[in-house]
C-alpha cells in the first residue's frame, strides 16, 4: 500500500504485518501528529541479514538514530551490508530505517519517494515531539 506521510509517499509492504490496513494507515497518521512514538504492529521479519537489520531498526528509539556503522557492529558486518538491507525494508516508518545515518550524522539515501528529503521530515517531526536535536546532517549535492 502506498501512504503519505509528511509530504511524502511511503509504500508498505502489508503482508508482513498482521494487522488490516486500515489500521496501518491509523497508526501512521497518529505517528504523523505526534501522537505515536512506537508501533503497535506485529510485523513477520524476514530470514538473512535484512530480517537482523529490520529487528535492530527496531530498538532504536523515537527521536534517536543509529549509524550505518553502530548497526554493522552490532550484527559482524559491514556497513554497506547494512545500507543494503535497509533500502529493502518493506515497511519503512514502522520499521525505522530513517533512524539510520551516516557515520557523520550524513542523511544518505532512503527508499521512499522524494527520498532523503522524507527520510529528513521525519527525523525532524521526531526531533520536534521529542523535544531534542536528531544528529544530522545533510547532503551537499
Amino acid at each position: 500500500m502506498k501512504l503519505q506521510i509528511l509530504d511524502g509517499e511511503i509504500g508498505i509492504d502489508e503482508s508482513i504485518i498482521a494487522e488490516s490496513a486500515a489500521e496501518i494507515r491509523a497508526q501512521v497518521r497518529e505517528y504523523e501528529r505526534g501522537d505515536r512514538r512506537r508501533f503497535d504492529l506485529d510485523v513477520t521479519v524476514p530470514d538473512g541479514l535484512t530480517g537482523d537489520v529490520m529487528a535492530a531498526m527496531m530498538t532504536i528509539p523515537y527521536g534517536e538514530t543509529r549509524t550505518y556503522g553502530d548497526l554493522a557492529a552490532d550484527l559482524g558486518t559491514s556497513p554497506v551490508a547494512v545500507g543494503q538491507a535497509c533500502g529493502r525494508n518493506p515497511v519503512p516508518v514502522v520499521v525505522p530505517c530513517h533512524r539510520v545515518v551516516g557515520s557523520d550524522g550524513a542523511l544518505t539515501g532512503y527508499s521512499a519517494a522524494d527520498g532523503v528529503a522524507t527520510k529528513r521530515r521525519l527525523l525532524e517531526l521526531e526531533a520536534r515531539e521529542s523535544g531534542g536535536p536528531v544528529q544530522m546532517r545533510l547532503p551537499t549535492k
